[in-house]
This record gives C-alpha cells, sequence and structure tokens, in this order.
C-alpha cells in the first residue's frame, strides 16, 4: 500500500500530517505536483514533478497507483478514478470517498460547475479548520490501523 497526494491543492498542514503518519508507520507516501516541492529527507516520502497542464498531476497519480493505495485530495474525478481502479481517496477535511458517495459528489461538482459558468457566485470551500485537521487525523490513523501498514523493509 502506498500512499499518493494530489499535492498541488493540498494545505501545508495536512502535508505535516501525513509526513508524521508516513514516517511513524513506514509507508511508501509520493507527493505529485506540478512545482517542485520540499519534502523531508525521508526514505518513505518522494516528490514527484510533472509537467504543468489540465490534471496531468492527477493522470501521473491514477496510472501509477495500485489498488488498495490511499489517494489524499480534494478533486472528486480523481477520487472517482481511484476508487474505479481499487483505491482510497481521503480528502483534507476527512470525509473518504466511496463508491456509494462518488456519484452524487460528482452530480453536485457539475452542478456547482454549471451554477458558476452561468454567473451565479456560489463562493468557495471555508476555510481549513481545526476541526477538520483533525477529523483528517483520525481518519488516516484509522485507515493505516485497518489496513495494517507494516513497516517497509
Amino acid at each position: 500500500m502506498q500512499i499518493w497526494v494530489d499535492a498541488d491543492a493540498c494545505p501545508t498542514v495536512i502535508k505535516a500530517i501525513l509526513y508524521r503518519a508516513a514516517e511513524r508507520v513506514q509507508v511508501p507516501m509520493t507527493l505529485v505536483a506540478n512545482q517542485a516541492l520540499r519534502v523531508p529527507a525521508s526514505r518513505c516520502i518522494k516528490s514527484v514533478q510533472v509537467a504543468s497542464g489540465f490534471d496531468v498531476a492527477d493522470s501521473h497519480i491514477v496510472q501509477h497507483m495500485q489498488s488498495g493505495d490511499l489517494v489524499i485530495t480534494a478533486d472528486i474525478p480523481l477520487a472517482s478514478e481511484a476508487i474505479a481502479k481499487g483505491g482510497h481517496a481521503l480528502n483534507p477535511r476527512g470525509m473518504f470517498y466511496t463508491a456509494d458517495n462518488i456519484k452524487e459528489r460528482l452530480v453536485m461538482r457539475d452542478l456547482m460547475d454549471q451554477l458558476r459558468g452561468s454567473g451565479i457566485q456560489s463562493g468557495g470551500p471555508s476555510a481549513l479548520s481545526q476541526a477538520d485537521r483533525q477529523a483528517f487525523a483520525n481518519q488516516l490513523d484509522r485507515f493505516l490501523q485497518q489496513n495494517k501498514v507494516s513497516p517497509s523493509p
């Protein structure tokens, strides 16, 4: 099992939680972004810089992930592709996307895109709160325990 991070839009505080978790359980983690990233020196943590462009990082993650991997993203289409490939998807607010809820999330995303396209101001998501950070950390820990991640050799 590996953790893949859609790192372009991932909040710094969430990355910090991920760095600590990857080190603690020695799970491989790859951050994918279209810009250079500074990551802690670790044999578990690496970053990959992809070319700029629409969904280039997302495509890289989907091409390289395996069934059972965990993808950290707020991007609903990427989460959908990860789930379709047998992976898991967790957003930075601590909500797992699942086969049961992803279609509804995609429909809502598309509706909001249409509303914005027609000029209706829908506002963006609220700022990441302490409760969101805690929910993310709790879900990540629960996932790692349930999947019994063993330290990498």
